[in-house]
């Protein structure tokens, strides 16, 4: 890369940290800290779902698999508009209905403080695996572009998202999740025209792509790959703890269900455009192998784009995957934090509580950069994210969604199910190849995975239900929901919510003016898409205007009592 690169690239990182920070202040209180003060904007909880979610590994995982076979990588993140469409229908406004901080807060309500506990134990084990499994793709990033080892790079950037987690809470995590977003699609928009143009235009990718690089399944990912994949996308997109906070912090069960239609639009339209440039790499270098196709995506960019949108685009790709982690962060420390810490120690103060939030944050932090360094050792991303969604998905996101929908489960069937459902897929994964010889492949792996969960679960509902006997873990937690709904919040928790709101929107919009001067700057002296690239300009400074004239009509209605 040239020095201009490394140049915008610190200066974006900068921006985006300096954004995280902003809001130190704000995040005084638990609900503040973990929920963002409970009103969230549908639109910015939507687009941070979406960061969170796609660049769990899009540019590395998907973006391998892209390059190795094609349009099969597209027709996978298709299933996940599905899953998106599934949530917003259903699953989104039962999590906003249970009027909970987090998903552990309900299964505490729901399902008993005992099974709660087995719960965040778990999860808590899962998010480990997680987030250094996200972090580890941020710094092949780097290494990529750069030459820097793996090793540094993944110390350095932990550091930094652990850094603008702990100050900054959810608004912190959602703010820089939004300006990331606006960063990525630009690039991805200027550099697909420019990787066309390098191969000699869109027909030279139909004329000389590999044969069946166009079919959507191929024997490795096949339609039975892509229909359990599908299940586990609506199960791991509704359930998974990180993801409920988008359902949650926002204000009525409509919203959230805007949350999932927004994530479900983005990923009908996303796929296509993200996928495209490590397929035209393809051409361009055929010889990647290994552990290589996981830099395919990133070496389309330094092929085509012009000094200094590299070095965004690499700054926007690496704090969009970094997502990943800062939100499981976040989950991690609410869930320890709120419902184990405060299990323990139920008279401590407030300052008391942000204290243990914020050291819990820096100390799974500091085990995710240790459990991201062993990732290579394991077979690689492609490996670990598909193993880890197939074995635990299902089986441990499925039962408490089950839950909000179902009165006769009890606490101890759903944690049954949720042990047997483990339980069998890590059979299947490890010790049935061992003692038979014989593994399940891939397609049939993802869908044992997905399947198990919900016939135990079916399976105790039919029987309760032909005995009429609802149960008394559910006639308890609705009692719960009445004292909760009859004790609303206070007017001065709705005055605070709505500071916070035009508080975390003005940054967005300082941020995004920032932004746009970047664009601005490097089309002028770009030697290749100036045009594109100012165009892109302008109109994140159109949106950035239009929000400050937003938040300042909504500044006067209030001070004249509309």
């Amino acid at each position: 890369m040239a020095i201009l690169d490394y140049i915008i690239m610190l200066v974006f990182t900068g921006i985006v940290i300096a954004a995280g920070l902003s809001f130190g202040k704000t995040g005084s209180s638990m609900k503040s800290y973990f929920a963002a003060g409970g009103a969230v904007p549908w639109r910015i909880s939507g687009l941070s779902l979406f960061m969170s979610f796609f660049s769990a590994g899009t540019f590395v995982v998907w973006g391998s698999i892209a390059y190795q076979h094609g349009f099969v990588a597209i027709a996978i993140q298709l299933t996940m508009c599905l899953g998106g469409l599934l949530v917003g229908l259903f699953i989104a406004p039962a999590w906003q209905k249970s009027r909970s901080l987090t998903a552990a807060e309900f299964v505490s309500r729901r399902l008993g403080v005992s099974v709660q506990k087995f719960y965040s134990y778990l999860i808590l084990l899962i998010s480990l695996m997680y987030t250094g499994a996200f972090l580890y793709p941020v710094a092949k990033i780097i290494n990529v572009s750069t030459g820097f080892s793996i090793e540094a790079c993944i110390i350095v950037l932990g550091i930094l998202i652990i850094l603008y987690t702990v100050v900054g809470g959810l608004w912190g995590v959602m703010i820089t999740d939004v300006v990331q977003f606006i960063v990525l699609t630009a690039a991805v928009i200027i550099v697909l025209p420019l990787a066309f143009d390098r191969i000699g235009g869109v027909g030279e990718l139909f004329v000389h792509a590999p044969p069946d690089f166009f079919l959507p399944v191929n024997e490795q990912y096949s339609w039975l790959f892509l229909l359990a994949f599908g299940i586990y996308n609506g199960i791991f997109i509704g359930g998974n703890w990180a993801y409920v906070q988008r359902y949650t912090t926002v204000d009525s069960p409509r919203s959230a269900s805007k949350v999932g239609y927004l994530f479900a639009g983005l990923y009908l339209i996303s796929p296509f455009i993200g996928m495209l440039p490590p397929m035209i790499y393809r051409l361009v270098n055929p010889d990647l192998s290994g552990l290589e196709n996981e830099g395919a995506y990133l070496m389309m960019c330094k092929e085509v784009l012009p000094k200094g949108l590299i070095g965004l685009m690499l700054g926007g790709m690496v704090f969009a995957t970094a997502s990943s982690v800062n939100t499981t962060l976040n989950l991690a420390a609410a869930v320890f934090t709120n419902d184990l810490y405060k299990t323990v120690r139920p008279n401590v103060g407030t300052k008391h509580l942000m204290l243990v939030a914020k050291l819990s944050v820096l100390v799974f932090g500091l085990l995710t950069i240790v459990v991201a360094l062993i990732v290579p050792s394991a077979g690689g991303i492609v490996e670990i994210v598909l193993s880890v969604g197939a074995v635990t998905g299902c089986s441990l996101y499925g039962p408490p969604i089950w839950a909000l929908f179902s009165k006769y489960h009890t606490g101890q069937s759903i944690l049954c199910c949720t042990v047997l459902g483990l339980a069998i897929n890590v059979y299947f994964k490890f010790l049935h190849p061992l003692l038979t010889g014989i593994s399940l492949s891939r397609a049939e792996e993802m869908l044992a995975g997905a399947v198990t969960p919900f016939i135990l679960l079916a399976g105790y509902e039919i029987w309760a239900r032909s005995r009429d006997q609802i149960s008394s873990d559910y006639l308890n937690y609705k009692k719960q929901q009445t004292t909760i709904d009859a004790d609303q919040m206070n007017v001065e928790e709705e005055d605070s919510s709505e500071e916070q709101n035009r508080y975390g929107l003005k940054v967005l919009a300082r941020t995004m003016v920032l932004t746009a001067i970047i664009f601005i700057v490097l089309a002028l002296i770009a030697d290749k898409g100036l045009w594109i690239t100012l165009a892109i300009g302008l109109v994140v400074g159109i949106a950035a205007l239009s929000i400050y004239i937003s938040l300042d009509r909504k500044s006067v209605g209030v001070k004249k009592g509309i």
